[in-house]
């Protein structure tokens, strides 16, 4: 406390302001440090129960949450910096090589095995979503922003259960749906121009050259704070009338076994339509692009620090994709050869109209009639209950009372029947 005081009396004492600051600053510049270092070593020996609590909502505390060691090692500190920095101090891939060398060896036949192969119930869902017949709650509109060739809208809306959901829609001038659609499937070009500079490794583990389903492995980086992110995703695409629909979502690998970092994200959907849209400058041609993106994630974030981290940071990312197509536009133009999975992003599947709309009106039945057998199982219910408490009534001769009580109970039990 005396030194407290003797620190306060030193600022009060000196004749100009700049001594005052410059005495402050020597007063908190200890402080800080203490608390940066507080912060950092709080983190690396968290008790177990603390990782818990950032762990996914459904249930896999357990798997996110792996036992930590009881010092602070070397690859820890290593797994904090960010990608670019750790080469210096030996850090390699060789294990996630090995890992998916031996994914890759069990053929394409796994798609099909594991249930994770995109089917035509993703396409119909995706399509309800542009369509803004997916039932779900309303979009709240985040920002609107724009530079002189694109323009950029996003939505959030929370969900019953899950993470936060988003909704963006971006226009680029003077771009076709198939420029931006091989952009955007181009992980090789993700990687080397870095207009995603949050991907740091690729790789395709199994591919489909009839249908162009693929199935992707993907290196996320994260904060400094934060163990990087892995994604086992399946994408394929869909040609409807002019417009693309790409499905990518999280997909189950029994091959690619789980690691304590790169942290594993289940729970994974990014998709969108890509499609012709008429220029913002009013020409009369459908000389822009526009793609509507649906996403959300479970990043083992709790949700309310995510959304903030996603308000604060999302214009800056968005906007470095503009520069990115106009090179990837030029690259093209040069006579570049396109890359593997920008080959694999023009092989989809042509759809008509009526095949989602039938989709569509299929599923809508199946959804009447069984709301139309609830009433009828819960009626007959309702009749056993009065039956029996009529039959209990006439049974015990036991006065007016006690016949009210049991019709009274009955009633109320078959009320609460009705509500539900």
């Amino acid at each position: 406390m005396g030194y407290v005081l003797s620190a306060v009396a030193r600022v009060l004492e000196q004749p100009t302001a700049w001594g005052a600051v410059w005495e402050m600053a020597l007063l908190a510049g200890p402080l800080w440090a203490a608390a940066l270092l507080g912060l950092l070593l709080g983190w690396a020996w968290r008790p177990r129960w603390a990782a818990g609590l950032v762990a996914t909502a459904d249930g896999n505390a357990a798997a996110a949450a792996p036992a930590q060691p009881p010092f602070a090692t070397l690859d820890f500190w290593k797994a904090q910096l960010a990608a670019r920095l750790r080469a210096p101090l030996g850090y390699s891939e060789t294990t996630v090589q090995q890992q998916e060398d031996e994914a890759t060896a069990h053929g394409s036949s796994e798609m099909a095995n594991e249930e994770m192969a995109v089917g035509k119930d993703d396409l119909v869902n995706l399509w309800r979503l542009v369509e803004g017949r997916d039932g779900g709650p309303a979009w709240i509109k985040m920002m609107e922003k724009s530079l002189p060739t694109m323009t950029y809208q996003a939505w959030r809306r929370d969900a019953q259960t899950g993470p936060p959901q988003y909704q963006s829609s971006t226009i680029f001038e003077n771009a076709t749906p198939e420029e931006v659609r091989d952009f955007f499937g181009d992980d090789e070009f993700r990687m080397s121009n870095k207009w995603d500079d949050m991907l740091i490794y690729h790789k395709t583990l199994e591919e489909c050259q009839t249908t162009g389903a693929m199935k992707v492995h993907w290196v996320r980086k994260f904060p400094f704070f934060c163990s990087d992110r892995e994604y086992i995703i399946a994408r394929r695409i869909w040609k409807l009338g002019g417009a693309y629909y790409c499905v990518t979502k999280g997909i189950p690998c029994s091959s690619i076994p789980r690691r304590n970092k790169p942290r594993r994200v289940d729970l994974y959907y990014s998709s969108w339509c890509i499609r012709a849209v008429e220029s913002k400058r009013r020409n009369g041609g459908l000389t822009a692009c526009e793609i509507l993106l649906f996403h959300h994630e479970d990043m083992g974030i709790p949700y309310e620090i995510a959304k903030l981290g996603i308000r604060q940071g999302m214009w800056g990312c968005v906007k470095k994709i503009e520069p990115g197509l106009r090179a990837y536009q030029e690259a093209r133009a040069a006579g570049e050869p396109p890359s593997k999975s920008a080959l694999m992003a023009r092989i989809n599947t042509k759809v008509g109209d009526n095949f989602v709309r039938s989709m569509e009106s299929n599923s809508d039945e199946s959804e009447i009639v069984e709301a139309e057998e609830k009433p009828a199982r819960s009626n007959v219910s309702r009749f056993l209950v009065l039956g029996g408490a009529v039959a209990l009534a006439c049974t015990l001769d036991q006065g007016l009372l006690t016949k009210a009580l049991i019709f009274g109970v009955a009633r109320k039990f078959v009320g609460q029947r009705k509500t539900l």
